[in-house]
């Protein structure tokens, strides 16, 4: 029986979640598995990847042959990287130890990297969220400057009204005053 490791589409129309599975090639994509090794949300950044490395290279040793993005996921894992150390070892390349070793040194290189971006994407953020409240500030100072200055305005409209009234008055009693006179 011809076994493949695949994705296994869950979640709803829009925000797939996938199980990463161990299943005989010829049922459906989302019938029959013979053992679920994990799971892949691409929903969340960077995507979250739960995987059982010991059951995944099981199956690779056995013969299972992933997909193309399961073999990314495997990967990114480093069930291949472990899936090929064992191989050296049993070739007698390396020993079991020395094996262990570099798949450790490789996961903690991995996992800094993946803290790394995480770091990296709270931190833009947080800025974005501090220059738009920046922003927000600066566009109500403006809107508070635009209302003073408009009330500023009237005040001053207002104000020339009534002395020009008063200064029309007084030439038009002057202008009598003189007709009075002559």
């Amino acid at each position: 029986m011809p076994v493949k490791i695949r994705l296994q589409r869950h979640g709803k129309k829009g925000k797939p979640f996938y199980w990463v599975v161990a299943a005989d090639s010829r049922s459906k994509r989302d019938g029959k598995f013979l053992e679920k090794l994990g799971i892949y949300n691409p929903n969340t950044n960077p995507a979250t990847i739960e995987l059982n490395l010991d059951s995944a290279v099981q199956w690779l040793h056995n013969g299972a042959q992933p997909t193309d993005t399961a073999r990314a996921i495997l990967s990114y894992k480093g069930a291949l990287l472990k899936h090929h150390l064992d191989g050296g070892v049993r070739k007698g390349a390396l020993t079991q130890e020395q094996a262990d070793e570099k798949l450790a040194k490789w996961l903690e290189e991995k996992t800094a990297k993946i803290e790394g971006k995480s770091k990296g994407l709270s931190d833009a953020k947080a800025d974005a969220r501090a220059k738009a409240l920046e922003a927000e500030k600066k566009v109500n100072e403006d809107r508070v400057a635009a209302a003073k200055q408009a009330e500023a305005e009237a005040a001053a409209a207002e104000a020339p009204v009534a002395e020009g009234e008063e200064a029309a008055a007084e030439p038009a009693n002057e202008e009598n005053s003189e007709e009075t006179q002559a």
